[in-house]
């Protein structure tokens, strides 16, 4: 069984994974160079290129030109943006269209920022590392969180529902102590490639990783109802050794679970 995992840091982790899409060699090398001591920068000549990237590549920010051939910016954001593998991704369109009509027509598809050009360097790094900063956040904060439902990652619709089927997979099959990447793939229907580049983006943790934090966290759940025994609860969401569950859950959520079923009591009482 996997070992508990901690919350991400964003800032001694490996770098963020940026990519950049611009028809025009010279755009694209500039912003390179201005993002390559802070982030893994990746590069697409249009919006097909860049759908081939993201079929192999797990990426955390995607930078589009709005306007290219074959595919433009537009385009590719409302492709990303309606299909399950990238939807939670966040997109900024550069463009140097700066009429109204061009900023809701991006936002509506789904556009996380809009950015002008000529624009800042300064301005843009603003930008990616606040959509960064605020998704990693998230996930920290739901990973630390006992009773955190995994709906609170969610960036769209799209990633609700996956994350909804996710959640009711796992607990539907939560006793079982060999529950892997490759159950959780075939039933959810999903190539095991595609399910972890899916699951890597949008929580910072491998399949197993938040098949574990799923068990700590429905125990967390069952010790707040207060009806079963520890070794009961367990054995419920699939470890065989009582000493492993309380070792997991300590360094997950910072207490034992005899701590944290006391503490619960303990607010009970006062209210």
């Amino acid at each position: 069984m996997e070992e508990t995992v901690t919350a991400p840091a964003s800032k001694d982790a490996e770098k963020s994974v940026v990519l950049l899409v611009d028809d025009n060699e010279d755009i694209l090398d500039f912003i390179s160079d201005d993002l390559e001591e802070k982030y893994q920068v990746l590069q697409a000549r249009n919006g097909i290129e860049a759908l081939e990237i993201l079929q192999h590549e797990i990426v955390q920010l995607i930078i589009s030109d709005v306007m290219m051939p074959e595919m433009d910016g537009f385009e590719l954001c409302a492709k990303i943006k309606s299909t399950l593998e990238f939807s939670h991704i966040p997109v900024i369109l550069l463009t140097a269209k700066n009429t109204l009509q061009s900023k809701i027509e991006g936002l509506e598809l789904g556009a996380d920022a809009y950015v002008e050009k000529p624009f800042s360097p300064e301005f843009l790094q603003v930008q990616i590392s606040s959509l960064i900063k605020n998704r990693n956040k998230i996930k920290e904060y739901f990973s630390s969180s006992p009773l955190l439902h995994i709906k609170s990652i969610a960036y769209s619709k799209a990633d609700e529902l996956f994350l909804e089927k996710l959640q009711d997979t796992i607990d539907k099959n939560i006793h079982n102590q060999d529950l892997d990447v490759e159950h959780l793939a075939e039933k959810m229907n999903m190539s095991r490639p595609t399910l972890y580049r899916k699951i890597k983006s949008i929580s910072n943790l491998s399949p197993n990783e938040l098949i574990n934090l799923a068990r700590l966290k429905r125990a967390a759940e069952l010790l707040n109802e207060g009806n079963l025994k520890i070794y009961e609860i367990s054995e419920m969401v699939g470890y065989s050794s009582q000493s492993h569950f309380g070792r997991n859950f300590s360094k997950q959520f910072g207490m034992s679970p005899t701590d944290y079923l006391n503490s619960k009591l303990a607010e009970k009482k006062k209210s």
